[in-house]
């Protein structure tokens, strides 16, 4: 009788350690998103002062008063509810300012979406005002469908959307509302 009552409680503690081996699958991820609440950032940043380079040049600089780090999410992005301010530099050094209230970039489409007096003044002068205005970073291209007011050297131009190359060799206000020639 002794002996039967032995080689039972091995089986049972090996049936008790078996079942508690396949029911903890994936219980690393679970123990990590137990802290993080999925509608809150993974990260937040404070007084960023960003600069990107290239051969040692600098090429942008971004400033912003808060950065919320998204990349916990299925789509994850990066979002400034603060706003930015942008400096880029092109290869002769000249500056142009992107300014914004409110910017979210999403990593995945590589989009970004600027919000909120969207002003930007090109090294040479030309200021494009709008609520709203996406940049497709991968081909560097400026759209938007809401109202622009885009000036030049020479013209003022009201319209509802803008389309144009990150350099603005080709810029097009869209519905042109209105149009005002400036002269000397």
């Amino acid at each position: 009788m002794k002996k039967q009552r032995i080689y039972k409680i091995p089986n049972i503690v090996t049936l008790i350690l078996v079942t508690m081996f396949f029911s903890c699958n994936d219980g690393l991820k679970q123990v990590q998103k137990m802290g993080i609440s999925e509608n809150e950032p993974i990260g937040i940043a404070e007084n960023i002062d960003l600069k990107y380079t290239d051969s040692g040049r600098v090429t942008a600089n971004l400033l912003s008063p808060k950065r919320l780090d998204f990349s916990n999410r299925n789509f994850p992005y990066d979002e400034f509810p603060d706003g930015i301010t942008l400096y880029l530099y092109d290869d002769d050094n000249k500056k142009s300012t992107v300014v914004s209230d409110y910017a979210i970039i999403y990593s995945t489409t590589n989009l970004i979406d600027l919000q909120g007096n969207v002003l930007i003044t090109t090294s040479d002068n030309n200021i494009l005002k709008a609520e709203q205005l996406y940049y497709d970073q991968k081909n560097e291209w400026l759209f938007t469908n809401r109202p622009v007011t885009f000036t030049t050297e020479k013209d003022i131009i009201n319209g509802n959307g803008f389309d144009s190359n990150s350099k603005f060799t080709n810029a097009e206000v869209l519905e042109v509302t209105g149009y005002v020639t400036v002269e000397d």
